[in-house]
């Protein structure tokens, strides 16, 4: 089996350490640094902007024998996307669009769509299922929703198939990054955690500032599902080895489009993450009220079961983990 995967920022090289790790062969795309100085066991890097569709069909002429693409070449950042909504529209919904249509017409029919909970409306108690109402409140969202939505019209018009991971919010770093005798480029998400690690090592005094304290919430503060990078990453690779038992598993009204929630299935307020954060460092976090950010909801974390059904997938790392792993890093 071989697998095209786009994209090698925070999450796309942590898909490529377990694809690596699975003895899975995956030729991994993407346009920025020195990617083909890259090396992985069973890996091919190349330095290509998949919206370059000449560079994209050289790559897929050395490697004809693709099986399935893991689509994770988009830009993020809900509060980015609110002020360059033609960025991530161009990039997230055009340029992709003009990919998929270059995977059709090379007879690649299966996807694996790096999809977003920023699709999900608020619903009461904060947990969502993939049949909870959808309602994307950024340009990130929505452009997400937009490529889901095109996506199940392609593999109802084109004899695709397709499968969109909704991940939740990734945090973390490669779980066995110290173990490897090969590694990537360290590369960290733009998340929380991170936030609070620069804060950490920052030499001026620097606060926390919590988006909102007066959300229908606990203790006031957004809840999110944290799912380790590593869990996330191990997601990606039990829905390449289950992709066409998914289908079959979901029911027989899935026959060419899923969609699965990956998250950790457990929710945090953000108070909580930066409690927990301050007890694994000992370090205190000075931290301030501001004001909520435009494309936020109070907060969402994922029902689970429909992964564990479909793709035999089910995290196995906490939050503290992803914290502890990350602090190690620092070390």
């Amino acid at each position: 089996m071989k697998v095209l995967l786009t994209g090698c920022g925070f999450i796309g090289r942590n898909i490529a350490y377990a694809l690596s790790d699975n003895n899975i062969e995956a030729v991994i795309l993407d346009n920025a640094g020195d990617i083909e100085n890259y090396s992985l066991p069973g890996c091919y890097f190349y330095k290509c902007d998949i919206t370059n569709l000449g560079e994209t069909s050289k790559v897929l002429d050395e490697h004809k024998d693709i099986d399935i693409v893991i689509h994770t070449a988009m830009i993020s950042a809900v509060a980015k996307s609110v002020k360059h909504p033609l960025e991530f529209y161009s990039q997230n919904v055009v340029g992709s669009l003009a990919f998929v249509k270059l995977l059709r017409d090379r007879g690649i029919k299966k996807i694996i769509f790096a999809s977003s909970a920023s699709v999900y409306d608020d619903v009461p108690g904060f947990m969502v299922t993939e049949h909870s109402p959808l309602k994307p409140r950024s340009p990130f969202g929505r452009s997400k929703y937009i490529f889901e939505m095109m996506m199940r019209d392609f593999c109802n018009a084109y004899d695709m198939k397709c499968i969109s991971l909704r991940y939740f919010n990734p945090v973390g770093i490669d779980h066995y990054f110290k173990e490897r005798e090969h590694s990537l480029p360290m590369k960290t998400g733009s998340n929380l955690l991170e936030i609070l690690v620069k804060i950490l090592n920052n030499d001026e005094e620097q606060k926390f500032v919590i988006n909102g304290d007066d959300w229908l919430t606990r203790d006031g503060t957004c809840i999110r599902d944290y799912i380790h990078i590593t869990d996330l990453a191990m997601a990606n690779v039990k829905a390449v080895v289950n992709f066409d038992d998914a289908f079959k598993k979901a029911g027989p009204e899935y026959t060419n489009y899923l969609s699965i929630n990956v998250g950790s299935g457990v929710d945090v307020t953000v108070r909580e993450f930066l409690i927990a954060f301050q007890n694994i460092t000992g370090e205190r976090i000075n931290t301030v009220i501001g004001q909520r950010r435009i494309g936020d909801i109070g907060g969402s974390y994922a029902n689970i079961q429909l992964a564990k059904k479909t793709i035999d997938w089910q995290p196995q790392f906490r939050v503290e983990d992803a914290i502890i792993d990350r602090c190690a890093l620092e070390d």
